[in-house]
């Protein structure tokens, strides 16, 4: 089928139920593999820059699409160590995920019953993670990975945010601050508008931090938004050049929306 990557394994495919035991594949599957093998494109480049050592740490794994994908497209069959963390609060899920790896014979894919919060301080991941990523984690999971992330000193961060309701409630509660009397609170005076404002508030000021901790911050789609609304990729790659202005700005932000209880969130060291 040539919608599959050269040298994928067929088993696996059939064992995450993106192909039938014939080896078919419905359009829900199609949409489903299209997007994991998008998020490989931006991936890929960063394995080969990393080398031949690799620890990779993939939160809120859910069935482990990505991480099985990634191992068995370009981590199996190369010279050097290369380790898939699965991060996941759903016990049967990672349960399923530890015997689909030891049937295919995948030693270095290991799964762990844990929330993103709680993974890092973890002692059963080591202390440093070369690539992090978080597809789809759900409101402040997404901010979890990332200071999970600068722990671990990762190389690079791969995030795609979703529901990301804590900034809307915020903004909602504060609503008869000054600010709320201004033309500007206009953006988010409507429910939706909360919401959507929000969620990309969120984004702006998860950005800022990463580059002010050192990283060099890119977003663009993950796949067209015909697949999906929650669409936003963000990818992080560490240059140890954290910028004071990223500071300013949050700081900034922050007291102009009246948003003083995220303060010590996006700039804990301050």
């Amino acid at each position: 089928m040539n919608e599959i990557r050269p040298g994928q394994s067929i088993e696996l495919l059939k064992e995450l139920h993106i192909l039938t035991r014939d080896g078919l594949m419905n359009q829900d599957s199609r949409r489903k593999l299209k997007q994991v093998y998008h998020l490989c494109q931006f991936i890929e480049p960063l394995l080969k820059e990393i080398g031949q050592d690799i620890q990779l740490v993939d939160h809120g794994a859910g069935k482990s699409y990505l991480g099985f994908i990634l191992y068995d497209l370009f981590m199996k069959n190369t010279p050097g160590k290369k380790t898939v963390y699965g991060i996941e609060t759903r016990d049967e899920l990672v349960t399923k995920s530890t015997e689909l790896a030891t049937r295919l014979k995948f030693p270095f894919m290991k799964f762990l019953n844990l929330s993103v919060e709680d993974s890092i301080d973890s002692p059963l991941l080591p202390s440093k993670i070369d690539i992090v990523t978080a597809l789809h984690a759900c409101n402040t999971a997404t901010d979890d990975a990332i200071n999970f992330a600068l722990k671990k000193s990762a190389k690079f961060i791969v995030l795609v945010p979703c529901c990301q309701a804590e900034m809307a409630q915020i903004l909602k509660k504060n609503k008869s601050n000054p600010l709320a009397k201004s033309a500007l609170s206009e953006i988010w005076r409507h429910p939706i508008h909360t919401r959507e404002f929000g969620s990309h508030l969120t984004n702006v000021l998860r950005c800022l931090q990463l580059e002010a901790n050192g990283y060099q911050v890119t977003v663009t789609e993950l796949v067209g938004w015909e697949h999906s609304m929650k669409n936003e990729l963000i990818v992080a790659s560490y240059k140890n050049l954290p910028t004071k202005k990223a500071k300013e700005k949050i700081l900034h932000i922050i007291e102009e929306l009246g948003l003083l209880e995220l303060k010590e969130k996006f700039l804990p060291n301050n």
